[in-house]
């Protein structure tokens, strides 16, 4: 591991951190003046360079706010952690603007201050990581198993140029899939042209697909290519095709029967050689029943179909993706990337995202201009985030309050280094001896929790998560007599997450 550099002109200081870091086998390297600091990260190989950098604010050879601006210059991705004597709020808020990983006032408490070095040392070897997987950031992002599935029909697809139609939820990428179909496609160096169907008027939109000719309407005062001349040799992407007008789909069906069309107020045939892409969020076949979207139509789009899952299909995805828009926003706005705890980004995880991909995007955004640290933690995600979590707690407590509860002389009394419970065993069914009657398995869930946080124990989410997703597991798979998809279809996950998770939990 690479040391944690000390800079601070006090010999005390750095004296005691250096043996308190030493007795954590963290090895260190100190300096008294920012300087000193600038000549070492010069003349220092970047794969020996500081795992951490913690930095007094005022020192005789300079400013550590100064040396802060300079270090986030040459190594954007270092934790800084800035001391001061002078707590006050603009050296904090100097601190925290220019990128400081966080900021430690004097007198510090020793064991608080290693604690906090520790962090930042998991912060920044996590993140490490994070960068070696993205590398450059592929044009997309997912490790879930129904991610891949998309990613190996892609694959299966680059060397084809048949019509595809991909389905799913507003905000889960679609577009992006499209994209890449393209990209991974004979027809590569061609364009990529997209259109919104829904989004422009319907006496526009003709026009728009097709172009018209000079004087073909009041307002045309020159001849104009429409999409489909704009993406000859190339790809069209009609998004929203399921808001496609009806008198529309004919025209759009003749044109992908024999590739000619005629601009609005022509008279003469324009022939473009293109493949389509569409993409909608709606139900076609039950378009087609309702007579909304014509069956013919759909049989000449549905050559392949590719569904996109949703975001909460793909949890485990969350972190990764989260990590990626972070650094995106941060460069758009021209501030330095912040970290996300483990703690939010669990939560993270949890959110259901109605808005799939683009709304943890629009979150991370948030955070990036509203978190009020470099690292953020649980309380800084949105309101809609927490507000979520408090609603299903609040509807799990309803629920649970409902059904009738075991006598208390049935529960046992648990100590923190009990064996877990079997696979068929309940979720949290104990209480402490010296603890209040339950009023539902949360409060049960608390005492347990707290019993093992006061224990010292730092596995507790990992415990009792892994607990509670084996009993929904379990009792899912019991009600459905062991079929898996059924299971997964009650319990609200997809098929490829309950395989996974089963195997994670030795259910087998």
């Amino acid at each position: 591991m690479k040391p944690i550099w000390i800079v601070d002109d006090d010999q005390s200081i750095r004296f005691v951190l250096e043996k308190a870091l030493l007795r954590e086998n963290l090895p260190t390297r100190s300096f008294t003046n920012p300087q000193e600091v600038l000549k070492a990260l010069i003349d220092t190989p970047e794969s020996e360079g500081p795992q951490i950098l913690v930095s007094d604010i005022r020192m005789p050879g300079g400013s550590g706010l100064d040396l802060l601006e300079k270090v986030k210059e040459r190594l954007p991705g270092l934790p800084v952690i800035i001391m001061t004597a002078f707590s006050d709020l603009d050296s904090a808020v100097s601190a925290f603007q220019g990128g400081a990983f966080e900021y430690l006032p004097k007198p510090f408490d020793l064991p608080k201050a290693v604690e906090l070095i520790h962090r930042a040392v998991e912060e920044s070897q996590r993140e490490e990581v994070a960068e070696d997987r993205m590398g450059d950031a592929p044009e997309m992002l997912g490790q879930a198993p129904a991610m891949q599935d998309v990613f190996r029909a892609i694959g299966r697809l680059s060397q084809s140029q048949v019509t595809v139609l991909i389905t799913g939820e507003s905000g889960s990428g679609k577009e992006l899939v499209a994209r890449a179909l393209h990209k991974h496609s004979p027809r590569a160096s061609g364009p990529f042209v997209a259109i919104n169907t829904a989004a422009i008027p319907k006496d526009l939109l003709e026009s728009e697909l097709f172009g018209h000719e000079r004087g073909a309407f009041t307002g045309a005062q020159t001849m104009r290519r429409g999409r489909f001349e704009q993406a000859d040799g190339g790809t069209l992407f009609l998004d929203e095709i399921g808001d496609m007008p009806f008198d529309l789909q004919t025209r759009l069906l003749r044109v992908l029967s024999d590739g000619n069309f005629y601009r609005v107020g022509g008279h003469s045939a324009v022939r473009a050689n293109v493949r389509v892409i569409a993409a909608t969020h709606q139900n076609l076949e039950q378009r087609v029943k309702e007579g909304g979207f014509r069956e013919d139509l759909f049989h000449r789009l549905n050559v392949i179909r590719l569904r996109l899952p949703a975001l909460r299909e793909r949890r485990e995805d969350v972190p990764m993706l989260t990590r990626l828009f972070m650094q995106q926003s941060a460069k758009q706005l021209g501030v330095e990337p912040k970290r996300i705890s483990e703690g939010a980004l669990k939560l993270l995880g949890l959110f259901d995202f109605p808005g799939n991909v683009r709304q943890l995007e629009n979150v991370c955004h948030w955070l990036t201009v509203m978190a009020p640290a470099q690292v953020v933690e649980v309380k800084d995600l949105p309101p809609e985030v927490l507000a979520s979590m408090g609603a299903q707690a609040a509807e799990a407590q309803a629920a649970a309050a409902s059904e009738p509860l075991p006598a208390p002389a049935a529960l046992k009394t648990v100590t923190p280094d009990a064996a877990p419970l079997s696979p068929m065993a309940p979720v949290v069914g104990e209480l402490s001896a010296t603890g209040p009657a339950a009023s539902s398995w949360e409060n049960n869930l608390r005492v347990e929790a707290l019993q093992m946080l006061e224990a010292g124990r730092t596995d507790v989410w990992d415990v009792l998560s892994r607990r509670f997703e084996t009993a929904l597991i379990q009792a899912a798979l019991g009600n459905t007599r062991g079929r898996r998809i059924e299971a997964a279809q009650k319990l609200g996950i997809g098929r490829n997450t309950i395989t996974r998770k089963i195997q994670e939990l030795n259910l087998e």
